[in-house]
Formats: C-alpha cells, structure tokens, sequence
C-alpha cells in the first residue's frame, strides 16, 4: 500500500494543510452528519421546484427574443454567454429531477427531467443512471464514472493525441457530448444505446424512451436548419450550446479536482462511500451560484443528492461543524469566478495518472508530458 498522505506533485499546500491528512479515516459516521442537516431541509416541495423551471425556461425565452431583436454583432455574443449559461442552469434542474430530489413524485421528476434534459441533448435516463453510478461510487478509481483518474498502465497506452486533448485547456471542456457516446478512456458503452454495459436489462425500455427523445431533438434541430438555414440555427442553438458544455465540464471537473491541497482517490478496502465524498470540493461561482442553483455546494449534495438544491446552502452550514477539516472551504469568488481557471489549468498540468497499486492514492505528474513537444508529436500523428 502506498503512504497515506505521500504526495507525488510536491507539497500538499500549506503548512497548516499538511498537518492534516484527508485521507485519514474520518472519526465521524454519515449517520452523524445526516442528523446535523435541519429536518426540513430533506422536504421537497414541487412546486418550488416548478417554479424554478418557469423561471428559467422565461428567461430562455426572453434572451431568445431579445436576439431577434437586436440582431447585431454587439448582442450576439452576450446572448451566446447568458443563453449558454441558462441551458446549464436548465441540465441542473434536469440533473434534480434525476436524483429525485426535484419532487417525491416520479413521473413528474421524469417528465420533467426528460423536457428539459432533451431540450440540450441530453438522454435523460442514460445519464442519469451513469450519473447514478458515479454518485454510489464516488472517489473510488476503479468504479466511479466521472471524471476518473487513470492507472498508470492505461495512461501509458493512450497515444500522444489523445493525451494532448485530454489535459490541454480548452480541449477538455468540450469532452461531453463524446463521453456521452463513447464513455471516458479504459471503459466501453453508450449512453444512448439500451444494451451498453452502464444498465441492466431493467433499464432498457427507460433508455430507449430517452434516446428516442434526444433523437426527436436532433431532428427537429436539422429541420429547422434546413428550412432557416444553418447559421441561423447555429447562432440561437449551437454556440449557446458549446457554451453550456463547457460550463458541464468545468463544474464537473473541478468539484473532484484542483484542489490546492492534493486529495486522495481510493480503491479496494480503503474505499467506503464517506470517504470518497469527503474528496468532493465546493466552489464558489459568485454570480452564477444562484443561476445554476447552488450546485457549487457539491460535499453536501454528493453525500446527500435527494436533498433539494435550494436547501444545500443551509444543509452545508449545518453539518460543517461535524465534518471539520473534511470540508474544505471554497475560496470567495468575485463578480466573476475567473480565479477558478488557475485551479483547472494547474489540475490538467499536474494530475494525469494515479499508481497501478495501492488503496490510497494520489495523482501523479507525467514529467515527459511538455505541452510543446506533445503538441509537435501529436501534429506529426496527423
């Protein structure tokens, strides 16, 4: 086994950091941070959650308007951002209803959830149950889903292309729609086909329903890019939708990585479903936090995913006092969160492998991995 608390990229941050190891055992149980979080915080209530939806969905609209409008080369990029940033706000929403913690009521978590989650081409249930997975084995390199460190074995047969898109800004923020076709390196299936290994035979039909859905998208997409023309359907739809996958990207990679002190990843005994959720990161976004309904207040949400969205706020605040110096504070945003780009490039600089062996792990740095020569390497792959 490997050290517990061995850092392979150097210190672990600061001194006051390095007197504390996040990879001890917590000396509390899940059962005790559960009982700190206000009862009512666990209640969901449907029609604040609708009304979130109305909101957004008025918003789309609005801004949608709003460019027909003005129709100028001023508004169009504003319009690209805030649009962008809404279809996100919309897949968080989505995100909810797949959790269940959008209501108790699962039809409507459902309908919901496949409304808004097929309006930017996401399969509901194909998502959802990959997510699913990644939420019962978070922190665990062997079984998580999203965004899981490689072993070295398998960092060392990717081909120097594949490398240089994997830990480039911005390649890797574009990486969505292929992980929903083709999954992330080292694991097979689809999220859209019903007899990929992600589901059991039970889920298919629910598969099958979403993809239906997606493709019903697709085309009506393609449709109004033959009547309208594609610039047109380019400027309203695709650009405010490279938009919202980079902001999926980002937020999901940066709530498992970047932190200033390195976390541990586990496999095998030392794994357990607290300990891989104490390695989750809160972030601040300023601006956006309340846009894309909290999802910054990621341990709570991680540990606790049926607790609704307008509640993890208040659930975080409570139970940080049980979960210590497991729970690490996220530096304040300004207007802006342009400080987290320094977390993302110094993550994709550094955090490129974990060991073959060991239950406790942490990632290592790829010396041979300069920018500039993979690039010129990957050039002459081409």
């Amino acid at each position: 086994m490997e050290l517990k608390g061995e850092c392979v990229n150097g210190a672990h941050g600061t001194k006051e950091q390095d007197d504390f190891d996040p990879s001890a055992p917590p000396p509390f149980r899940i059962a005790d941070v559960r009982a700190s979080i206000p009862k009512h915080c666990w209640i969901k209530n449907p029609w604040r959650s609708m009304s979130y939806v109305l909101r957004d969905v008025h918003v789309v609209f609005a801004l949608a308007a709003a460019a027909v409008y003005f129709n100028s080369w001023f508004f169009w990029p504003i319009y690209w951002f805030a649009q962008g940033t809404m279809f996100w706000a919309l897949f968080v929403l989505g995100h909810d209803c797949g959790h269940g913690s959008f209501s108790d009521n699962a039809l409507l978590n459902s309908v919901v959830g496949h409304i808004l989650h097929s309006s930017i081409l996401v399969p509901y249930h194909g998502w959802r149950i990959s997510h699913r997975t990644h939420h019962q084995n978070h922190g665990n390199v062997e079984k998580d889903e999203s965004w899981v460190p490689l072993p070295e074995d398998l960092y060392k047969k990717l081909d120097l292309s594949t490398r240089f898109l994997r830990f480039t800004v911005p390649f890797p923020l574009f990486a969505y729609p292929i992980y929903l076709w083709y999954r992330s390196p080292g694991k097979e299936g689809s999220h859209f086909n019903p007899y990929s290994n992600l589901f059991i035979p039970q889920e298919r039909k629910l598969v099958m329903t979403s993809t239906a859905l997606w493709s019903a998208m697709a085309i009506l997409l393609s449709y109004l890019s033959f009547t309208l023309g594609p610039p047109l359907i380019f400027k309203f739809y695709g650009v405010p939708y490279l938009i919202f996958v980079i902001w999926l990207d980002l937020v999901t990679y940066l709530h498992h990585h970047g932190h200033e002190q390195k976390l541990p990843w586990y496999r095998g005994k030392e794994w357990s479903y607290l300990r891989g959720g104490l390695t989750t990161v809160d972030r601040d976004y300023g601006l956006f936090n309340n846009i894309h309904h909290d999802i910054g207040t990621h341990v709570i949400h991680h540990l606790f995913p049926q607790i609704p969205h307008y509640h993890l706020v208040e659930a975080t605040k409570a139970a940080k006092p049980v979960i210590g110096k497991y729970y690490r504070e996220p530096k304040k945003s300004g207007v802006i969160p342009i400080h987290l780009m320094k977390n993302l490039i110094t993550s994709l600089e550094e955090d490129h492998y974990v060991s073959n062996n060991g239950d406790i792990l942490y990632y290592q740095t790829d010396p041979q991995l300069s920018k500039t020569q993979l690039l010129s390497l990957a050039k002459s792959e081409w």
